[in-house]
């Protein structure tokens, strides 16, 4: 048997693995997780917990999803709780999309909408956002496809999408609209307490940012029941662990490490994207915790030269729209301060 890449599925060939630096003790400015440090109430609950690992967890994450419906003032079963968002990215393609359908993908958005409809048979229909990269709702609208998704805040632009515009969307697209919120907790403005108005809206959430727990792979979907009943027939069982579920709980009763992670990059976004500007970057608008900016030496040399001096953020500037354009976590104040200590450092090297 002749072993290469035909042996995969023909929609999958031409993947590649995902990001994954080799790590020697970087300042990590690379990932958008929350700089403040681990969550606080999942850390006692990891310290304190004892558990019996004999038994299955809850089959569906019931008193997680009790409890997030508790906050957005929606019922446990608008939820479907699973193993980090892209988890419920993948249920709503494998639930929503057969073998061949198109799914609308903007451009930019987060690199792996693409993976997971391919992943899933389906194939991608790219469509660019405005110049000032906000949704263009005439091209989704007329698109032939069974799902269309919308980051907002959009990754890696950083900014959100007009409200008015993801309910145009939601109006006139004939198929699932995926409003994915990941970084929604430091915008303004969200969909998720709206699930029951729309008949074909689904909101992604996840605790790997805001929530400070990116290593316990949490995250959710809200939509309507009906959706939300389909969802749950599809969703592999026991996919999330009692330990995480847990640990997501005990967050979910803690807001105020979430106020403050908020309010501390409200507070440092503003200077951040002064302290680029004098340095030369464009930054571009950001209602997130990381800011994309235009580079004003060669991308790859500030990437890799901040490397070399103990940091990480990531860089866009090979891909289509975000030419130049690097992407970094909005830190805290020390670390925002050696961020542009360094990237001076590498921009005077290469001049």
């Amino acid at each position: 048997m002749q072993v290469d890449r035909n042996l995969m599925r023909e929609t999958t060939r031409g993947f590649q693995k995902y990001y994954n630096p080799k790590l020697h003790g970087e300042l990590r400015l690379d990932t958008n997780t929350n700089v403040l440090g681990s969550n606080p109430a999942a850390t006692r609950y990891l310290a304190e917990g004892k558990w019996s690992l004999d038994l299955y967890p809850n089959t569906y994450s019931d008193g997680l999803r009790e409890a997030l419906g508790e906050l957005y003032g929606l019922q446990a079963d608008n939820i479907i709780a699973g193993n980090g968002s892209d988890e419920l990215l993948d249920i709503t393609f494998k639930t929503f999309m057969g073998w061949g359908d198109r799914s609308v993908v903007p451009v930019p958005s987060y690199t792996l909408y693409d993976y997971f409809v391919k992943l899933n048979g389906g194939s991608v229909a790219e469509v660019d956002l405005t110049e000032d990269f906000q949704l263009d709702v005439d091209a989704i609208a007329r698109q032939d496809a069974k799902i269309a998704i919308m980051p907002s805040p959009n990754n890696p632009t950083g900014n959100c999408f007009r409200q008015k515009d993801i309910e145009e969307v939601l109006s006139r697209f004939d198929g699932i609209v995926v409003v994915d919120e990941a970084y929604a907790e430091y915008a303004e403005g969200s969909m998720i307490r709206r699930v029951n108005e729309f008949d074909n809206l689904v909101v992604l959430r996840t605790f790997s940012k805001a929530y400070a727990m990116a290593a316990l792979r949490v995250g959710y979907a809200a939509t309507n029941l009906k959706l939300a009943e389909m969802m749950m027939c599809i969703k592999i069982p026991y996919s999330l662990n009692m330990i995480s579920e847990g640990a997501a709980l005990a967050a979910v009763k803690d807001q105020d490490f979430i106020s403050r992670s908020v309010a501390m990059v409200r507070e440092q976004r503003p200077l951040l994207s002064a302290g680029l500007k004098k340095l030369g970057f464009e930054p571009f608008p950001s209602d997130s915790n990381f800011i994309m900016a235009r580079s004003p030496i060669d991308h790859a040399e500030l990437v890799s030269g901040l490397k070399e001096r103990g940091i990480l953020i990531r860089d866009f500037g090979a891909k289509r729209r975000t030419e130049n354009c690097v992407r970094t976590t909005v830190g805290t104040a020390e670390q925002n301060k050696l961020l542009l200590d360094r990237m001076e450092e590498v921009i005077a090297a290469c001049r």
